[in-house]
């Protein structure tokens, strides 16, 4: 029995470009030409212009992650690997660029190494739920090529057709409409430090077309968090604690005050990947006690209150040195006593 790789390849979502960033901007208006050429399908121009601003400043994370995106469009499969290979040794602290390669490895049919990069994105940052779900859709083809080794050694086992028409139904084209959206960041567009969100396309397979641009979503510039005035009622005095507990978490995080950042977090906090709370805090103290400065700032905080439990969404600005990186954040909090504490957190979500 055959399985076609593209029904699990068009599942898998690649970044490519949207309204959103994954970097910071901070050459705009160069990133917003190579973006709009790219949107309008001038692959040539978007690289002669993209290869031109790299003359002058070969290590700008932002221009080459778009460079490899126009690759990948342009069917230059080996030429984008190399682009977000080497994007991940120069940058390994970014997740995006190990996705984008998985996607080109699953588009080949290598989907050890796919998997292997999605691993990677996610041990960056554990809470990359569109990495979780990409890994999830490389996991079913592997198993996939599994049940088709069992079948050539054993075509009388009827237990395993049954579990190959499972996945054929999953990721069958009838059934897109029903896998849940993704919304993610990706490379600079005309927005400038625009902090807006968007969906992400699903690309097609490689053999057919290249992947569609999303529809862009109208940009606003960064401002101050979007905090509700709190009022007389408990709700509001509770959504208004909840956002003074978020924004505090923040602020600890910029100064680099680890006792402030780590007691954000409550005794309920599951590290993501398995950690155990130790390892995660001494991680966390090793990404931000070594940095030389850090910069949070959050966006268009919306906060939720129902009874003692809290959501707050928001859109993430982070520097670091030359590093900045936006995405979409949302935290889960729990009231103990009068504090509001992280119980989860998740991003690209």
């Amino acid at each position: 029995m055959k399985f076609d790789h593209s029904v699990i390849f068009t599942s898998i979502r690649m970044l490519t470009l949207v309204a959103a960033c994954v970097f910071m901007p901070v050459h705009a208006d160069e990133s917003a030409d190579v973006s709009q050429l790219l949107r309008n399908g001038k692959l040539v121009e978007a690289l002669a212009k993209a290869d031109a601003f790299l003359a002058g400043k070969p290590n700008d994370p932002q221009m080459r992650f778009l460079k490899g995106v126009i690759q990948r469009s342009s069917g230059k499969q080996a030429e984008a690997i190399a682009t977000f290979t080497k994007l991940t040794e120069d940058y390994p602290e970014l997740p995006e660029p190990y996705n984008n390669l998985a996607v080109l490895y699953a588009g080949k049919g290598e989907f050890d190494k796919a998997r292997a990069a999605l691993e990677m994105a996610i041990r960056t940052n554990p809470s990359y739920s569109t990495a979780h779900e990409n890994l999830g859709d490389v996991y079913a083809r592997l198993a996939s090529q599994a049940y088709n080794k069992a079948l050539q050694l054993d075509g009388a086992n009827a237990a395993v057709p049954p579990k190959l028409a499972l996945i054929r139904e999953l990721f069958s084209p009838g059934n897109k409409g029903q896998r849940p959206s993704v919304t993610v960041a990706a490379a600079a567009s005309a927005a400038a430090a625009a902090s807006v969100a968007a969906a992400a396309p699903k690309p097609v397979a490689p053999a057919t077309a290249a992947a569609p641009a999303a529809q862009p979503v109208a940009a606003t510039p960064p401002s101050a968090p979007a905090v509700k005035p709190a009022a007389a009622s408990a709700d509001s005095a509770a959504e208004q604690a909840a956002q003074d507990a978020v924004l505090a978490w923040a602020k600890a995080w910029s100064a680099k005050d680890m006792a402030g950042y780590l007691g954000a977090y409550s005794k309920e906090f599951t590290p993501p990947g398995k950690q155990s709370r130790a390892a995660w805090e001494e991680d966390r103290r090793k990404r931000i006690v070594g940095k030389n400065s850090i910069s949070v700032k959050l966006d268009n905080l919306e906060v939720s209150v129902s009874a003692n439990k809290a959501v707050a969404k928001f859109r993430q600005q982070y520097r670091a040195g030359a590093l900045s990186v936006s995405s979409r954040k949302t935290l889960q909090l729990l009231k103990t006593g009068d504090r509001w504490q992280i119980t989860k957190e998740s991003s690209g979500s």
